[in-house]
């Protein structure tokens, strides 16, 4: 496992599931955290404690990614306390499916502000305070590379747009040694998605594991691109998908 020691990480939508996961991961391996969160500070607490439990310095800021003060602000209150930023994980997401005609302009427009613009203006503020080197780890989703059935067309195509996003980042910093990388995830176990819900059997029979992943199991990769192994990996996309794409 690669040491993040001394390192400075901020986590957004850090509070549950696959953010809650990589924040801990990081941590683990040596890092300070920071996370984000919108509704549950109780949730967010119990992350910063389990943080604080290995030595390390965390907190939590609450800041809604859809609302583009604290988007930036969250980036720059995390550079400030903590004394600098390393690690950038653009975690925080939203999903609304449904049939295409079903989808109402405010659906477009929330999807659009917290999946696209949210991890914009975080990356462009953690531009200009991550140290050379750093890293900006973006979670997407399986549905970027293949939509399995009908009433993906908003969610597909926010994190879509994150491909290329994430490309462009790995050209424009990539003279500072910052990386840019796209963590695509498949059917993954969270409250949001449950391995037990009522349409799991479907997501998992899709897989070529026939099962849903972990939040550890992302995480895991999260860990492995802020290290220092993965130096010379940028503006790809990895998945962590149980071969939901091949």
């Amino acid at each position: 496992m690669s040491t993040l020691t001394g390192k400075k990480a901020l986590v957004t939508g850090g509070s549950r599931g696959m953010g809650a996961a990589a924040a801990l991961r990081l941590a683990e391996q040596g890092a300070d955290v920071a996370i984000t969160y919108v509704q549950n500070e109780g949730a967010a607490l119990e992350v910063v404690a389990k943080i604080e439990s290995m030595g390390r310095r965390g907190f939590a800021i609450k800041a809604d990614a859809a609302d583009a003060g604290d988007t930036a602000g969250a980036v720059e209150r995390a550079a400030d306390d903590l004394g600098g930023l390393d690690i950038l994980v653009n975690n925080a997401g939203i999903g609304v499916l449904g049939p295409i005609g079903d989808l109402t302009l405010a659906d477009v427009d929330r999807v659009i502000a917290v999946n696209v613009r949210g991890v914009f203006l975080a990356s462009q503020a953690a531009a200009g305070r991550l140290r050379d080197g750093g890293r900006i780890i973006t979670i997407g989703s399986c549905m970027a590379q293949r939509v399995p059935g009908p009433g993906g067309t908003l969610y597909a195509s926010s994190k879509a747009a994150l491909i290329g996003l994430n490309k462009a980042l790995a050209r424009e910093l990539g003279e500072r040694r910052i990386t840019a990388n796209l963590v695509q995830p498949g059917p993954i176990d969270t409250d949001m998605n449950p391995a037990g819900g009522p349409f799991a059997d479907g997501q998992s029979a899709m897989t070529a594991l026939g099962r849903f992943g972990s939040a550890d199991e992302v995480a895991s990769l999260v860990g492995y691109l802020a290290g220092n192994d993965a130096a010379y990996i940028t503006g790809t996309e990895l998945s962590v998908d149980g071969g939901h794409a091949a």
